[in-house]
């Protein structure tokens, strides 16, 4: 699964990186957690990208309650067409989500230790997502969102058994483009990222607490 992740680059280097217009408005942050606003990038009918705030934790404009949100933080890549939740935004609504890093934890020792995975080049990258929209009873609107995950890669194995599905920018285009709504266009994107372009290492239990947002969740654990 992906519950917390990083996107600590500069508005400059996502709009550098995603062909956005103008920087967004953005600061870095080194904890994101589920129901918080995250980064991501649709694509508007004129082809332009947009960068979007989204709740993180999809709430399918059919719910009833908000609560629902919170079980859906992941959608796993395999069943994306089975699932009710999941099947439309899948044909019509996809996003990249903008990140630079996630972590994940392990069983160590009777207690759970973060690890913290990245690309070797450290850049900025995109997680496969999708989003709704919801009404509220109210009359608010809520713009959600959910991470794909896939099987893990032999790295990211070391520690679970999935990882979110890591966007090559090659398919961006491809996956952002309404006009691709079969799977046929689609499940290829969705696999585990190479290995080999990716690192990880121990980061400390500060992590673990969504509340603390600060550079040292990223700093590799002192042995």
């Amino acid at each position: 699964m992906c519950g917390r992740f990083t996107q600590t680059h500069s508005a400059a280097a996502i709009a550098a990186t995603f062909g956005l217009s103008e920087p967004p408005q953005w600061q870095p942050r080194y904890n994101l957690a589920p129901t918080q606003a995250v980064p991501a990038i649709v694509e508007m009918p004129d082809r332009d990208r947009q960068f979007k705030l989204f709740r993180w934790g999809l709430i399918p404009s059919w719910a009833k309650d908000i609560s629902i949100g919170a079980k859906l933080i992941n959608a796993r890549a395999e069943t994306l067409q089975e699932k009710p939740s999941f099947r439309e935004s899948f044909k019509r609504r996809r996003c990249l989500i903008v990140a630079d890093g996630f972590y994940e934890w392990k069983k160590q020792a009777g207690k759970k230790q973060p690890f913290y995975f990245r690309l070797e080049n450290t850049e900025p990258f995109a997680f496969a997502g999708l989003w709704d929209r919801w009404h509220s009873p109210d009359g608010d609107v809520l713009e959600t969102c959910t991470i794909i995950t896939t099987e893990a890669n032999q790295l990211a194995a070391t520690v679970h058994d999935r990882m979110p599905v890591i966007l090559s920018p090659d398919s961006y285009d491809r996956w952002l483009d309404p006009k691709h709504q079969t799977s046929a266009n689609l499940e290829s994107l969705l696999r585990p990222y190479p290995t080999t372009e990716m690192t990880a290492y121990l980061v400390s239990p500060s992590v673990n607490s969504p509340t603390h947002d600060q550079p040292d969740c990223v700093a590799p654990l002192s042995s």
